[in-house]
């Protein structure tokens, strides 16, 4: 059995495990679930779509030889450090910062940078940690969270340095 296909059960187990749940709280409870489920895909699809077309575009616009020069595998810690920049500098949500991961692994990224990025883009986006954490939590927190999460990125590119492949 291939990892995508025990994903896939997984994630409509798990879809079919909540339905039954909503269903057994009664009519109401879930038909109201299928309609809130139902307006959530259908706001999300135009988003992933942006995404991945946004990405393809970034691809175009990057030179290959930038990623390969700042990201690639043998940019070494320096570009794990550069991927953490850009990673935490990176505007959007989910779609765009796995998008742009993909594309520059694609483009000829080294895996250990860009485990770097997504997870600084994870960690420190600084427009959700602006935008988001900081009107939500005392800024102290947000910041010392921040603080505190530093190491990760760098944790995880070596890890990737140690496994050596994808």
């Amino acid at each position: 059995m291939s990892a995508a296909l025990l994903i896939d059960i997984l994630l409509w187990g798990s879809v079919l495990g909540v339905g039954l749940i909503a269903f057994r709280r009664g009519p109401a409870v879930f038909k109201a679930s299928l309609r809130e489920g139902s307006m959530d895909f259908i706001n999300i699809v135009p988003r992933i779509a942006l995404g991945v077309i946004g990405s393809g575009y970034i691809a175009a616009i990057i030179p290959q030889e930038v990623i390969t020069g700042w990201l690639g595998p043998d940019s070494g810690w320096l570009g794990v450090a550069s991927a953490v920049v850009a990673g935490a500098a990176t505007p959007g949500g989910p779609v765009i910062g796995f998008s742009i991961g993909t594309v520059a692994l694609k483009s000829g990224g080294g895996v250990p940078q860009v485990v770097a990025y997504v997870v600084a883009w994870a960690l420190f986006a600084f427009q959700r940690v602006i935008l988001w954490e900081i009107p939500f939590m005392p800024a102290r927190f947000v910041w010392f969270r921040c603080a505190v999460s530093v190491p990760f990125p760098f944790v995880a590119a070596a890890i990737a340095m140690v496994i050596g492949r994808p």
